[in-house]
């Protein structure tokens, strides 16, 4: 039996008529959504091209990069440059910002993006995704610099994902709930296949790279216990653990079937404030999150609350269901951590 299924551009339509989506938003959401396509086209085909291995360059934070972060990056530029509205682009792989305009305008975008999320998961042919945000400018700018674009992550207009595995996902939010589209290989076409995406309350999984429990704070260590302890310990039902190294797959299965994920500020990345970026992998993330009705958090405060101190800054990830954020607040609350 034949779906008929809306089409992404179909979507886009429907949304600006219900809820005044802007064209040019329409535009760059469907400029984003050739990137990922192009994207997943190279990752499949990245044994045969040759480019699954470590390029000869770092990126700004230290990490050597491969060859397809940097492709992915190419990609995004490129096409994210198209829609006349983006005044600037933010990216994981670039030091300083890129600005498009010599005099960015009240209404103009910035698009913040993590062109390759989990590349080292490439060589062992696990999934890895794309991550973008957008923020649209309040005021005229009579100053480029970095400085102009750390604006908190609950003044987003849109965030989402790509997510390159089995199939070609495409999840967004533009502030209406979340809805997740896949690629149709052979049609060039997004489907929505997953409509109004929603998080229950409660769940029985966590996701949390455990080889890092020397490092863990008090709050994070006792809720982890209280998970393993399953039905004998304090909270009574039995928990599974995942842990892929790519934050994309980890909050796209959450978001298909409930679950919590962890990347907490620990004594080894203190000094750095958390592993993960605030403003093109934390925030875009969160602000999904929420409109799925979760709760994204630092441990302490919510994420989208966080005023950025820089373009590549890092900061500890705590997101997914509500309960099970919030009962990880309340101890790090009762640690007085």
């Amino acid at each position: 039996m034949t779906i008929d299924r809306l089409t992404l551009r179909k979507f886009l339509l429907q949304e600006k008529e219900k809820h005044g989506l802007d064209q040019d938003m329409m535009l760059l959401l469907e400029d984003i959504a050739t990137s990922c396509r192009i994207i997943a086209h190279q990752i499949r085909n990245g044994p045969f091209l040759d480019i699954l291995g470590a390029a000869e360059t770092e990126n700004v934070q230290g990490e050597t990069q491969k060859q397809l972060d940097v492709i992915a990056n190419d990609i995004f530029l490129s096409h994210c440059s198209n829609c006349a509205r983006v005044a600037a682009l933010v990216s994981e792989e670039i030091d300083e910002v890129i600005w498009l305009k010599d005099r960015p305008r009240k209404g103009d975008y910035l698009v913040y993006f993590d062109p390759l999320d989990g590349s080292s998961n490439l060589n062992v042919n696990l999934s890895v995704g794309s991550i973008f945000s957008v923020v649209e400018l309040e005021e005229d700018l009579s100053e480029l610099s970095n400085e102009a674009v750390l604006i908190r992550g609950s003044e987003q207009i849109c965030a989402g994902y790509s997510l390159y595995g089995p199939s070609t996902s495409l999840v967004f939010s533009t502030g209406q709930g979340v809805n997740g589209f896949t690629h149709k290989i052979g049609s060039g076409e997004f489907l929505l296949t997953f409509p109004d995406m929603k998080l229950p309350a409660e769940t029985g999984e966590f996701a949390i790279n455990a080889s890092r429990f020397r490092s863990w704070n008090a709050p994070v260590r006792r809720y982890v216990e209280e998970c393993i302890d399953g039905e004998d310990g304090v909270r009574g039902k039995t928990f599974n653990m995942r842990w892929t190294a790519s934050m994309v797959a980890e909050i796209h299965r959450i978001l298909m079937r409930g679950g919590v994920f962890l990347y907490p500020r620990d004594a080894a990345n203190a000094h750095m404030g958390g592993k993960l970026r605030l403003l093109y992998e934390a925030n875009p993330m969160g602000f999904i999150i929420e409109q799925a009705g979760g709760r994204a958090s630092t441990g302490w405060e919510r994420i989208l609350d966080v005023q950025p101190t820089g373009h590549h800054q890092r900061i500890s990830v705590i997101m997914g269901c509500r309960d099970e954020v919030e009962l990880i607040e309340r101890y790090h609350d009762e640690a007085g951590d």
